[in-house]
């Protein structure tokens, strides 16, 4: 095909612009609980996000891959026309890192599922006619973007109120906590386990028996215990201790609950996330190698690895806005606080991409945070924040439509219909 070169070289390029904007604005989004509420360090934030991030999309990927890759468009309309495919997706990929981008200078915690999804059906649609998009994967798609910020909301709120009842209201909180955080530590354990355990063997296909696939799933979740255990333990506490310190100490246990819970949002985040963004670098590489999209595993893997390579340089370089915005202008987050958000978002997001659907990993998580925030009353809430991150939503889906149609035309304009 002429210009080749030209276009694996735009891909790459754009490739790691995009991923970059990633790591600054989505991973950002998904730390912003664990960093903002002093859970754990930026150091351990980085290893964190390096091992997860990594293990995430190799993992739990696919799926959500190929929706992207052939359940928007109907890759039927461009068989006979791969340069516009590929058109199509540099112009999805260019309009997705240049909105991603700004969103991150000014702080605002953007969707590169929304930014790309909304590419690629304006794309589509104003390009290509309306019956070159897919309408039932997209209304269902639409439909998850509004179901798994409520559904994660309502669960965070939920969780907090038992939280509150449980062990931060009782008369002796200390006492408490030490009878009920081991529940909460499963809780996060069948969810890291479910993960892992069940996914690992999903990608390496292991057909083992029921009774293997049981007993390997209870020994992650035996093991992601006895870590949680091992932090606990190393949390002091003594028993003349006041009730101020009391609670200090209490959310000291929150803390180690949350780097395990952080594990699993960033394993939910790289297995939705960056799927997202390398599905349409695999489509303009394989349809220049072979002529048509499709699903290699080399490929796949190289893009994944070079996707989660942008994303964390993204976070380390430039997350620090976003992190501020959702880990404590929203709403003031503690350690507690933080867990019982980022362990509904992380349920939610695994959920949707376990069958499949590319839900957003920062709606998800800012709808968890704002139901912690609503379970402490409405006055613990920045409405003015909440009003500017919800537009910052609606708009994302017009102006990367807008966007991808004016890249389009120019990659016509210079290098022919």
């Amino acid at each position: 095909m002429e210009y080749s070169i030209i276009f694996i070289a735009l891909a790459i390029f754009v490739g790691l612009w995009i991923t970059w904007g990633v790591g600054a604005n989505d991973l950002a989004n998904i730390m912003s609980t664990a960093l903002g509420s002093h859970s754990i360090t930026a150091r351990q934030a980085l290893m964190i996000a390096v091992i997860f991030e990594i293990a995430g999309a190799f993992l739990g990927g696919t799926g959500v891959s190929e929706t992207i890759r052939g359940g928007i468009l109907n890759l039927q309309v461009v068989a006979h026309t791969p340069h516009h495919l590929i058109y199509g997706m540099l112009s999805a990929l260019f309009a997705g890192a240049t909105w991603i981008t700004a969103a991150s200078y000014v702080g605002m915690p953007v969707s590169i599922t929304n930014s790309i999804v909304g590419a690629l059906i304006g794309v589509c649609a104003i390009i290509l006619g309306l019956h070159a998009v897919q309408w039932h994967t997209v209304f269902y798609i639409l439909l998850s973007w509004v179901l798994s910020p409520t559904i994660a909301g309502i669960i965070a709120f939920l969780l907090f109120i038992t939280i509150k009842r449980s062990i931060l209201g009782a008369e002796n909180p200390v006492e408490s906590a030490r009878r009920y955080i081991p529940f909460y530590l499963c809780l996060v354990s069948i969810l890291l386990a479910a993960m892992t355990a069940l996914k690992s063997m999903d990608h390496f296909h292991l057909h083992l028996s029921l009774f293997r696939k049981i007993s390997f799933f209870i020994l992650t979740v035996i093991i992601v215990m006895a870590c949680g255990f091992i932090g606990i333990a190393r949390m002091h506490h003594k028993a003349h201790y006041n009730r101020h310190t009391q609670f200090q100490y209490i959310e000291g246990l929150f803390s180690v609950l949350m780097a395990l819970t952080a594990c699993a949002m960033v394993f939910a985040h790289g297995s939705n996330d960056v799927a997202i963004a390398v599905s349409p670098i695999a489509d303009i590489i394989s349809v220049i190698a072979v002529g048509t999209p499709m699903h290699d595993g080399w490929l796949y893997n190289s893009m994944m690895l070079f996707g989660c390579l942008g994303v964390i340089i993204g976070l380390s370089l430039y997350g620090r806005k976003v992190i501020e915005t959702v880990g404590s202008a929203i709403t003031v987050l503690t350690p507690s606080r933080a867990f019982v958000a980022t362990l509904s978002a992380a349920s939610t997001v695994i959920v949707s991409t376990s069958i499949g659907i590319p839900v957003s990993a920062t709606q998800t998580l800012v709808g968890a945070v704002f139901g912690v925030g609503l379970a402490r009353g409405i006055d613990a809430l920045n409405l003015g924040v909440i009003r500017n991150i919800f537009m910052s939503w609606v708009i994302t889906i017009p102006v990367a439509a807008g966007l991808a149609t004016g890249y389009f035309f120019i990659f016509q304009a210079v290098f022919g219909r």
